[in-house]
Formats: structure tokens, C-alpha cells, sequence
């Protein structure tokens, strides 16, 4: 059961907020900025108004993940800092003297009975543009666009790959605080037997909790932690948890990664404007009409789009040259992607990074190659190739692979002339002015990622994923709007 609104506590020592927390504290400035009853409305239909016991506040509760997402720290560690750190406590809503700390385990309930089925990325994203707008932060019409790479909490790993990599992780944080304990180590295993990996695990796992000192350093306990997780999955299963929605996409040609992929809109001002979340292997460009299409419903005048590459198919020119809500699109064009004809539905996505074409069931193409020759009175055609052995047992094959045949190619014909007017426009000195402005948004990636932990999946599935993304969007928001304002 939930109150009807939200109960304020008093206490004889609240004054001491003002001697302890300063003015310019981070989490006093965000409480000052924004007013978290939004959460209160949004939630009341996920609660029963008549019935059950009282429920903890849906305001504290989602206070408490947004800590979890700033400072990058567990739900253990961010419920054990509530019960001595006075600035959580002071915005957590709670009195200096209290100790009555909720239980860990109520922030994975919460995440999965109160936000399931809850658009919080678009809500999140939406209230903080709302804020940056209402102090006249976003003055320009300008969006830029990209995506980051977020790799899957489970690994495509084989489970002895995986000791060994917490295992390894583990000895570096040991290392790193006291050098000397390396003689007193276990011998490495060197096999790939699973059993005399799991044997070492335990032996490493063992010498490590017997050193209290050693194992209560922040630093190790958390790999420690994540070492006995992996220990226990193995156990049990003998295989290593796998994230059914999360997909292999490609940095580069060489370079690939298991995970997911935000595709990201943000302001001049470094404000993300919009975001959606898709598996690893999906294009870029198909994502720029529900970016544009967010970012306005959001209270972003759209005007120009900034982007690389991977933004200018014809699909996204012809959007750009609409009427009613078309925009400036200053994407460089390849060739490969501007000319190419493709159907609606299952598309073959380009992916800018590789220089290749995915086929809609995720698979890249192996290599490519130029076929006709120039001033023949034909176009030339770049042909990509794709790996037969995976064709013949794709579960996409039907109506893409004809049974018995050799090879599986996709033909685009290169036809640059036919966007003539975009070339032209590249040319210009307004499109190399304009396109300068992309670098920023390279930089708001490596903040995600490096400063919010956005390099590595919480959880399973693409909806924790998009959980994540609202969360950690809307710190990196909330951030940004304190620092200009």
C-alpha cells in the first residue's frame, strides 16, 4: 500500500544538514534542482492504494538507484553508505539520526515490480530536457547523433575463459594494494581442464579470505565478489550465464563485442535529447528518424542533424528533405550506404565502423569487392560476401539463401551523382563549420562509459538495459544542467 502523497519526517537535528552538507554539495544542488514527485505520479498505478502494508516511498527508492548510478557502486554499498553518509542521508529524505536502512534486496524488487513496463528512458530523458529548457540551458536547434557500445553482463566466454579473467582481475586489485601477497598465491593452472580451473578458483578464493585486512579493501572485495559470483554460477551450471537479447556487433572490421548498443541524440549544449537502446548488431542510421521524432516531443526544436557516415542512406536523406519536418542533415555520404536500394522490412544494416553490411540476422559480411568498370554505360556494383557455412543454417535463410548455391552475396550499385545536391553541400563551408561540433558527443560517450559505469550491463535482457540507460542519462543530464547553470 502507498500514501496518497508523501510524508515529510522531522527531527530536532535536522539543522545539522546546514552545518555538515555545504551549499555546493552535489546531491543537495540535484535535490534543489529537481523535483522528484514526478516518480510519486508516475508510479501510484504500481502500487494498491487500500490494501497490504505500507510500502517504502517510490521517491526514496528511486533516490537510491540514482546513487547506485553516480558513484558506480552496488546496491549493497550504496544501502550500507545511507545508514553514516550525511549527504545521502539528507537526500534520501531521511533524519541525521536514523539507522533504519531499507534491506538491499528491495532495490531488485523494486526495478522489477514498480519500473517494469515503464517507458523510464523517454520519461527520464524527457523530464531533464524539460529542466535544461526551463532554465534556458538549450538555446540551439541543433542535435548531434551517434551510438556507444555496451557489452552484455554475461560474456561469450567458455566458463574456464571467465575464472580466468575474474581470477586475473582479482590478482591485479591484489597486486595494486599489497604487492607482496604474491608469493603466497596458489600456482596458476595452465590446462583448460574446467575442473583444475575451478580447483585454483577455490585456492585463490581461500588464501584471499584469510587475509581480513586484505579482503576488506574496497577494491578487492568488489572483485572478490564478482570472483565468487562467477564461481557459484559455474557450479550450478556449468556454463556461464547467457543474455538472450544481447547480440555480437563490431567496433571494426577486427574488433567485435557481445552486447548492446544506445543510439543517442544530444543538444549543442551536451543535453541527450533522446536515446533508444537496441542489441549490438543493429545499424545506426535506421535509428535517426525516432531520434529526431523524440528529441521534439521532448521540447527540442529540431533543425540540424549532425552525424557521421553511418546517417546519410537514402532513407535518412529523404527524411531530411520532408516538407513538414524535414531538417538539415550534415552526415558525410558513402557511397555504400547512400545509393544502396533496400527494402522495408529486413533490411541489410551497414555497419560504418567495419566498412560492411549486416544481413537481418545479425551476421557480417566476411569481405567485399568492386565488380564493372567505369564509363561503360553500367553502374559499378560493390558486392559483399557472407560466410556460406553460416547460410546454410540461419534461421533467416528462407527467401535470403536458395538452397545448394555456393556463395551468398548483397550488390550495391554506386550511384553518387544521384545525390548530387548533398555532395555539393558537403563542399561548402557552412557543412565543415557545422560538422566540427560532432566531436562532442564522442566525448559524452566516454563520460557514460567511464564516469557512470555505461561500459558494462547490470543486468539481463534489453528492458534492464533501457533501465540502465534512463538512469545513467539522467545523472549525465542532471550533471551537465548543474555545471551550466
Amino acid at each position: 500500500m502507498l500514501p496518497l502523497q508523501q510524508t515529510i519526517q522531522f527531527s530536532d537535528y535536522s539543522d545539522l544538514y546546514d552545518l555538515i552538507i555545504p551549499q555546493d554539495n552535489l546531491l543537495r544542488r540535484i535535490n534543489d534542482l529537481v523535483d522528484f514527485s514526478f516518480i510519486q505520479k508516475e508510479l501510484m498505478d504500481k502500487y494498491c492504494q487500500d490494501n497490504g502494508r505500507m510500502a517504502e516511498s517510490p521517491v526514496m527508492m528511486f533516490k537510491y538507484l540514482l546513487l547506485k548510478t553516480i558513484y558506480d557502486i552496488s546496491d549493497v554499498d550504496v544501502v550500507e553508505r545511507s545508514r553514516y553518509d550525511m549527504s545521502f542521508k539528507y537526500f534520501l529524505g531521511m533524519t541525521p539520526e536514523n539507522t533504519d536502512i531499507i534491506n538491499p534486496s528491495s532495490l531488485c524488487k523494486f526495478r522489477k515490480l514498480r519500473l517494469k513496463d515503464k517507458d523510464l528512458l523517454n520519461l527520464l530523458i524527457g523530464k531533464t530536457v524539460e529542466i535544461a529548457i526551463e532554465k534556458g540551458i538549450i538555446k540551439s536547434r541543433t542535435i548531434i547523433v551517434d551510438a556507444t557500445h555496451t557489452g552484455s553482463r554475461s560474456n561469450p566466454y567458455s566458463p574456464v575463459e571467465i575464472l580466468r579473467l575474474r581470477s586475473k582481475q582479482l590478482r591485479k586489485s591484489l597486486y595494486e594494494s599489497d604487492e607482496s601477497v604474491k608469493d603466497s598465491l596458489p600456482k596458476k593452472n595452465t590446462d583448460d581442464e574446467l575442473e583444475h580451473e575451478l580447483d585454483y578458483t577455490k585456492a585463490l578464493l581461500d588464501v584471499v579470505g584469510s587475509n581480513p585486512t586484505l579482503a576488506e579493501v574496497p577494491k578487492v572485495k568488489e572483485r572478490l565478489n564478482m570472483l565468487k559470483e562467477v564461481l557459484v554460477d559455474i557450479e550450478d551450471h556449468y556454463v556461464t550465464s547467457k543474455d538472450e537479447d544481447a547480440r555480437i556487433g563490431h567496433k571494426s572490421e577486427e574488433d567485435a563485442f557481445f552486447g548492446y548498443k544506445t543510439h543517442i541524440a544530444m543538444s549543442d549544449e551536451r543535453i541527450i535529447t533522446a536515446a533508444t537502446v537496441t542489441s549490438g548488431e543493429k545499424g545506426d542510421g535506421p535509428q535517426l528518424k525516432e531520434l529526431v521524432e523524440q528529441s521534439r516531443q521532448n521540447g527540442m526544436v529540431v533543425e540540424t542533424v549532425v552525424g557521421d557516415t553511418a546517417y546519410s542512406g537514402k532513407d535518412n536523406i529523404i527524411l531530411s528533405n520532408d516538407e513538414n519536418n524535414g531538417f538539415e542533415l550534415v552526415a558525410r555520404l558513402n557511397p555504400m550506404i547512400s545509393n544502396c536500394a533496400r527494402k522495408d522490412e529486413d533490411r541489410f544494416d551497414f555497419n560504418k565502423d567495419a566498412g560492411m553490411f549486416v544481413c537481418p540476422a545479425g551476421h557480417m559480411a566476411i569481405r567485399k569487392a568492386r565488380q564493372g568498370k567505369k564509363g561503360q554505360g553500367k553502374n559499378q556494383c560493390q558486392v559483399f560476401f557472407f560466410d556460406i557455412d553460416k547460410c546454410r543454417t540461419c534461421f533467416k535463410r528462407e527467401g535470403c539463401y536458395k538452397d545448394g548455391a555456393k556463395s551468398k552475396t548483397y550488390s550495391v550499385q554506386i550511384k553518387s551523382e544521384e545525390h548530387q545536391q548533398q555532395a555539393d553541400f558537403e563542399k561548402t563551408g557552412e557543412f565543415r563549420t557545422k560538422a566540427k561540433v560532432r566531436y562532442k558527443i564522442e566525448a559524452k560517450n566516454s563520460e557514460l562509459k567511464n564516469v557512470l559505469g555505461y561500459d558494462r550491463a547490470d543486468s539481463y535482457g534489453i528492458d534492464c538495459m533501457r533501465m540502465q540507460g534512463a538512469m545513467v542519462i539522467f545523472a549525465a543530464n542532471i550533471k551537465r544542467i548543474l555545471r551550466l547553470s
